[in-house]
């Protein structure tokens, strides 16, 4: 599961959740490597003709443009979220793409843990509800994932209370 909770310090337990990350940087490699051979095969036939001439400054952009979009989708999947639930205060940060940061805490005797099996943006959407407050957790997680996440938290909040 793309979440992870680290052991407790004295009274604190934090939870860090992240997107899957289907292709490391390794794959990306190959794949990129593998692409521009596959691409480069149809040459063969044209080569010493004017034609491959002709058809490199595309085959280039195609190359660069599928490099780009993979390139942008890894940058907009670096997120981390760190939920930090302690006695005296639970928060929440998100660490968005492009360095992008969001806050949130409250008491943890008044934090609700919300599953909405249908009406959020995804099914089994999960919010926390604290501080007059909705926050999102875990939007990238699968239902499973928010689900399993949900009985997880009510747990550690019932026990924290």
């Amino acid at each position: 599961m793309p979440y992870e909770w680290h052991p407790p310090a004295e009274e604190t337990q934090r939870l860090h959740l992240w997107p899957h990350r289907s292709l490391g940087q390794r794959g990306f490699v190959w794949f990129i490597g593998l692409t521009a051979i596959l691409i480069a095969v149809p040459l063969a036939a044209v080569i010493g003709s004017q034609v491959l001439w002709a058809l490199l400054p595309f085959l280039g952009g195609a190359l660069w443009a599928i490099w780009a979009a993979l390139r942008k989708n890894g940058r907009d999947r670096d997120i981390l979220e760190v939920l930090t639930l302690a006695p005296e205060q639970i928060s929440l940060s998100r660490h968005g793409p492009h360095g992008r940061r969001q806050d949130w805490q409250a008491n943890p005797h008044w934090v609700r843990v919300d599953l909405h099996p249908t009406g959020g943006p995804v099914p089994q959407y999960l919010t926390l509800r604290g501080a007059n407050r909705d926050v999102e957790l875990g939007a990238f997680l699968t239902e499973g994932e928010r689900a399993a996440l949900a009985g997880e938290l009510r747990a550690r909040l019932a026990a924290l209370r």
